[in-house]
């Protein structure tokens, strides 16, 4: 135990980056825990849109949701959700709502704002459209 106290008096700095790192990750997971919005994998998600009639949203850009989207997706265009405007999707408020993107990073913000409209369940596909694919799970042009 001395021997840490020591490199942290003579590493003050490296000390310090190792903490923060330590204090980020635990935040990562406490924040991923505590988000309304959960991040589903591609079993989960199978498992909500056939048990549960989940609705599939497609945020991508219109060419990349052309160039082949998961079966039954609906998709939004960036103008809606910039403005959030769900209007199209206001019968299915009750319903659980899969969001998806090209990676799984920019899919988070979406669902956040369909929990803020008044949907009762709204979850993002972990890893998005690349790992849809990837697990080699149907999709339609």
């Amino acid at each position: 135990m001395e021997q840490f106290i020591e490199f942290a008096q003579n590493n003050f700095f490296l000390s310090g980056i190792w903490m923060a790192i330590v204090i980020l990750i635990i935040y990562t997971f406490v924040a991923g825990a505590l988000s309304p919005v959960k991040e589903l994998n591609t079993h989960e998600a199978t498992l909500k849109i056939n048990k549960e009639d989940a609705i599939l949203l497609d945020i991508r850009k219109v060419d990349e949701f052309k160039k082949g989207h998961i079966v039954g997706a609906r998709q939004l265009k960036t103008t809606e959700i910039d403005s959030a405007d769900f209007s199209k999707l206001e019968k299915y408020k009750s319903q659980p709502i899969i969001v998806v993107c090209a990676m799984g990073m920019s899919a988070k913000k979406t669902a956040s704002q369909l929990i803020k409209a008044g949907f009762t369940e709204a979850a993002i596909l972990k890893g998005g459209m690349s790992a849809w694919t990837s697990a080699s799970l149907p999709t339609t042009k």
